[in-house]
């Protein structure tokens, strides 16, 4: 057993850990990673990138088998074991570039899960909860992520109940899949299987699929899931399941408690939500306690209560995104450093992988209005984009929603590279910028970029492509 010195001790190597990490590195300051499973986390061995990768795979497979439309028919066979092969690699380079990336700028990088033994000190443990080591240190970055919910009834210890991390680490293709919860993972995985082939049964215990974001944005993903064959029920909560010579039943009782129903299925795949994982390190010997909801608590700069200790990423609280995790990250290293940093009033967008996608950012015009602005805002229909109408693909809009003096608050996007125009709409967010400015700046034509174009033209009453309101 070894003993460390650090100036500042982050628990966890998820995106929000390695990148204040990595930050504290290039600002000069020592800094130890301790990771008791994979560099890159969550996000990037069991969810963010596996996830986007099927999620790319069947979209390619889709496509070739149906676009007759435009002239192109093939018989697609898909090797799912080779699939899987080829995202293992994906998943393995990058985290490999992480550990890279730490150790070129100088981050000491420790394995073992890290437990707290008082406000300066943490113990290194290994899988056995054998010592390995004691680290000392100035400040401690909390980065410990988040895990799935499990319902009560659907632990994960049966190899037909499944988390979001297992269905993407499946070594073959079921036939049927029943899906607890419509959320953004759920929806996502359930268009990936649907087109894979694979018969999707979803399950929702609330009336629409993807609650959070906005309505107009969620119909056109619930009109292309009934054209994939995806089977929605709403309002159904899961109650039970029992298993068959072919699978599974789950057993769902409507939300009002009056009807039974049963889904045939080979798994089940849970997908209600996450949890942080703040119960691995001892925080009460460094006297912090979760609020009621399960997150630390932290300032505008990721502070917690306690005065040297930080929090960053899923713990820290909603939403839990690997994106809004990193800023935090850079964030906390900035003011450890003695820099002016904070993460108030910044402009994090949300995106759903699902088909077709969904992002949004800001302010929608209901928040605006709440808010207490005037709001004005521009649409533009991709049935009249015409880099859209080549791909194939036109259901869905831009939508940009800017003060009364113009300012942009937000905006909505759903579509094919949904994920990506977003992008465009948040700088300008997180600038303030005019609504002009998005509108007087020239976008390449032909691009799905334009209808972030338009879109703000026709808050303003000129867009060309599209009646203006």
């Amino acid at each position: 057993m070894t003993d460390r010195r650090t100036d500042v001790l982050v628990v966890g190597a998820g995106p929000a850990g390695y990148t204040t990490a990595i930050r504290l590195g290039q600002l000069g300051i020592d800094a130890t990673l301790v990771e008791a499973d994979a560099h890159g986390g969550t996000c990037l061995n069991r969810g963010c990138i596996p996830s986007k990768a099927i999620i790319s795979a069947a979209s390619v497979a889709h496509e070739a088998r149906t676009s007759e439309e435009i002239g192109i028919t093939a018989e697609v066979d898909v090797d799912f074991e080779q699939f899987t092969r080829w995202k293992d690699r994906v998943v393995r380079r990058m985290g490999k570039a992480v550990e890279k990336l730490c150790k070129a700028n100088n981050v000491d990088l420790v394995e073992g899960r890290a437990v707290f033994e008082d406000r300066h000190v943490a113990r290194v443990l290994d899988g056995d909860g054998t010592e390995l080591e004691r680290v000392e240190f100035d400040y401690a970055v909390l980065a410990t992520g988040s895990r799935p919910v499990e319902l009560p009834g659907f632990e994960y210890d049966h190899p037909s109940v499944l988390d979001a991390a297992d269905a993407l680490s499946l070594s073959s293709l079921p036939n049927s899949l029943v899906v607890i919860g419509a959320g953004y993972i759920g929806m996502e995985l359930s268009t990936a299987f649907a087109k894979l082939g694979v018969d999707v049964t979803v399950v929702e215990a609330l009336e629409s699929m993807l609650p959070g974001f906005p309505p107009a944005l969620v119909e056109p993903v619930e009109s292309r899931a009934g054209e994939l064959g995806i089977d929605c029920h709403y309002k159904q909560l899961a109650q039970d399941w029992r298993e068959t010579d072919a699978g599974l039943v789950l057993e769902t009782e409507s939300a009002d408690g009056q009807d039974q129903f049963e889904h045939e299925a080979e798994a089940v795949l849970v997908a209600v939500g996450r949890e942080p994982v703040t119960d691995t390190m001892n925080l009460d010997a460094i006297g912090l306690e979760p609020n009621n909801d399960g997150f630390l608590e932290t300032d505008d700069q990721c502070r917690t209560d306690v005065p040297h200790v930080f929090a960053v990423g899923d713990v820290a609280g909603e939403p839990m995104l690997a994106h809004k995790g990193s800023a935090e990250g850079e964030v906390a290293a900035e003011v450890i450093a003695g820099r002016t940093a904070s993460f108030a009033d910044r402009a994090v967008p949300s995106v759903a992988f699902t088909a077709p996608e969904l992002a949004t950012v800001g302010q929608t015009v209901q928040e605006a209005e709440d808010a207490g602005h005037n709001p004005i805002q521009g649409e533009f229909p991709l049935r009249a984009s015409g880099r859209a109408l080549t791909t194939g693909h036109t259901d869905g809009f831009a939508r940009i929603v800017a003060s009364e003096d113009g300012r942009v608050l937000g905006g909505q996007v759903v579509g094919p590279e949904a994920s990506e125009l977003i992008a465009e709409i948040a700088l300008a967010v997180e600038q303030e910028l005019p609504v002009e400015a998005l509108a007087e700046t020239i976008h390449a034509h032909p691009t799905m970029a334009e209808s972030v174009h338009e879109a703000s033209a026709n808050a303003l009453g000129r867009a060309i492509h599209t009646l203006n309101r």
